[in-house]
C-alpha cells in the first residue's frame, strides 16, 4: 500500500441503524481494521450492536446531524494519525466490498477526493430521490468547478488534507458539500468517481435525508460559494462542459452499456 493511504480509517455516522449496522461493520472489518462509528443519538439498539464489535464507538447523547457526526469521526481519525478517511453510511446502501476499489483510485490519484458514485443501476433509486440528487450534483459541480456525477454519495475517500477541513461551518448534510467544494477550490484537489451500484432496500428505515429541505439548504450554500469564488461563467463551463474523471479499470460502466456513460480516464502521468 502506498504511503499516501498507508493508514486509512473508516468513519461511519449512524442513527437508528440496528437492522443493518452489524452486517455493514462485519463487511468493513474484512477490509479495514481501523473503524470509527459515530452514533448520533440513536434510540434503538445501534450502540449495543456496535459495542459488541472490535471498532471505536463515539456516542452523541442527542442527535446533532450528519455534519457533527462526521466531525466527531474526523477529529478522532486525525488524533490517531490516519493518512485519510473512508466514509460510508450505516444503513446498508454502501457495499463494503467497494472500499478496496476506492483505495485503488486513491493510490492512482493521491491528491484527490474519491467518491463511490451511484452510476450503476440508477433505475433502482426512487424517482424523487434521483431527481433531487441530480439537481444537487448539477449545482455542486458548479461550486467545485469540476464535474461531480454523484455529489450526494456518502461513500468517499478523503485524503488527510481534506479531513483537516473538519472545522468548516456547514451543518448536517451540507457539511459533505462544503468539504467537496473546499477540497476542490481551496486545496486544488481532483474529484474522482468510482462507479458503484445503486442500492435501496424497501425493508430499511426511511432516509434521514429530506430531498426538499436538504437540497434547498445545499443549493443556498452552493450558490454562496459560487459567488464567493467568482469566475462564475468559467466555473460553469469547467464543471459542465468537460467529462468527469472516472476510475473504472474493470469496465463496469461499459458492461452496463449506457450510451451516456462518461469518459473513463486513467491517472495523469504526473500522479502515477
Amino acid at each position: 500500500m502506498s504511503d499516501a493511504i498507508a493508514r486509512p480509517c473508516v468513519v461511519i455516522p449512524c442513527l437508528n441503524e440496528e437492522r443493518a449496522i452489524d452486517h455493514v461493520l462485519r463487511g468493513v472489518l474484512a477490509h479495514c481494521s481501523d473503524v470509527i462509528v459515530v452514533d448520533d443519538g440513536s434510540t434503538d439498539r445501534t450502540a449495543d450492536i456496535v459495542s459488541s464489535l472490535p471498532v471505536t464507538l463515539i456516542r452523541h447523547p442527542e442527535r446533532r446531524g450528519k455534519g457533527e457526526a462526521l466531525r466527531s469521526g474526523f477529529r478522532a481519525a486525525l488524533q490517531r494519525g490516519c493518512a485519510g478517511v473512508l466514509t460510508m453510511d450505516g444503513d446498508g446502501q454502501h457495499d463494503p466490498a467497494d472500499l478496496p476499489r476506492l483505495l485503488e483510485a486513491a493510490r492512482a490519484w493521491p491528491h484527490a477526493v474519491v467518491i463511490g458514485a451511484r452510476m450503476l443501476g440508477r433505475e433502482h433509486q426512487p424517482t424523487a430521490r434521483r431527481r433531487a440528487n441530480d439537481f444537487a450534483s448539477w449545482g455542486i459541480s458548479w461550486g467545485c468547478g469540476k464535474p461531480v456525477p454523484d455529489a450526494q454519495s456518502g461513500q468517499r475517500w478523503y485524503p488527510r488534507a481534506a479531513v483537516e477541513l473538519v472545522d468548516l461551518s456547514a451543518q448536517d448534510f451540507v457539511f459533505e458539500t462544503a468539504l467537496l467544494i473546499a477540497a476542490s477550490r481551496d486545496l486544488g484537489m481532483q474529484i474522482v468517481s468510482v462507479p458503484i451500484a445503486t442500492r435501496y432496500h424497501s425493508e430499511a428505515r426511511s432516509s434521514h435525508f429530506r430531498p426538499v429541505r436538504d437540497v434547498t439548504r445545499i443549493t443556498l450554500y452552493t450558490i454562496g460559494r459560487v459567488l464567493h469564488y467568482g469566475s462564475i461563467v468559467q466555473s460553469y463551463h469547467a464543471s459542465h462542459g468537460t467529462p468527469p474523471v472516472v476510475y473504472d479499470p474493470e469496465g463496469r460502466l461499459a458492461a452496463q452499456a449506457s450510451p451516456s456513460a462518461p469518459r473513463i480516464d486513467g491517472p495523469p502521468s504526473a500522479q502515477e
